[in-house]
């Protein structure tokens, strides 16, 4: 198992269930990092030492600098680098409390809450976590990388209802600029986000925010291979994020 899981008494009785990557997976992820980290800068030393070697190769410069530095620097360096990116990885697991009348996400440093009530359904979209709405919209989509059957087995163990597919699947069309039918802003947020998209990532802050308008004007957004595809729903949800 890839995460760990505790259950403890709330306050109020009722059983607590935490999900999160395990204290084994964090470890190797600061290692992983680490080792990477500290192997590219003994490459860069070594980068450095050849290039000195050919006075008619470009940055001798930099070249120069980075060869006076002492050789156990570079990967001390390295690996320093690497610890922080593993911080950075970290910080952006997705963590899950999960209790009978409520669920709470934090991810990237922010908290999601979000009463049982308003919950209508749960599923597993790729590498993704979604929470969906009685009205058919997206309450949250998280990044997650926790097991799919164990996240299946705790939430319908508080009572939730888990889907093993999205139930509005077939509902999705794909995206293409001035397309028909869409609530009136949701293609210039769209083609704002398509550029987004193809030039800084699916993970990309921005890509994001856009997807939270689309959703206060009562559109779902997925991708895929970077290419959109939408449905409308009737109202957007007060509780939404």
């Amino acid at each position: 198992m890839n995460m760990h899981e505790g259950t403890k008494r709330e306050s109020r009785g009722s059983r607590l269930t935490v999900l999160r990557q395990s204290t084994l997976s964090t470890v190797c992820i600061y290692v992983v990092f680490m080792l990477v980290g500290a192997g590219v800068g003994w490459l860069v030393g070594l980068l450095a030492d050849w290039l000195m070697t050919l006075p008619w190769a470009p940055l001798q410069g930099p070249a120069e600098l980075v060869a006076s530095i002492p050789a156990p620097w570079l990967p001390a360096a390295g690996a320093v680098a690497g610890l922080g990116l593993g911080l950075v990885a970290q910080h952006e697991q997705l963590a899950i409390r999960l209790s009978d009348d409520r669920v709470v996400l934090t991810s990237k440093g922010r908290e999601q809450e979000f009463p049982r009530d308003v919950v209508a359904a749960v599923f597993r979209d790729g590498k993704q976590l979604v929470l969906l709405g009685h009205d058919g919209g997206e309450l949250t989509r998280n990044e997650c990388d926790l097991d799919t059957g164990r996240l299946a087995e705790a939430f319908t163990e508080h009572g939730y209802a888990w889907a093993d597919v999205d139930p509005h699947r077939e509902e999705f069309r794909r995206w293409v600029p001035d397309t028909p039918g869409l609530p009136e802003g949701a293609n210039a947020i769209l083609k704002a986000r398509q550029e987004s998209l193809e030039k800084r990532g699916p993970s990309h802050e921005d890509v994001w925010e856009l997807r939270g308008e689309l959703a206060r004007l009562g559109v779902v957004v997925r991708d895929e291979k970077r290419r959109q595809y939408w449905r409308a729903f009737p109202e957007t949800d007060p509780a939404a994020d």
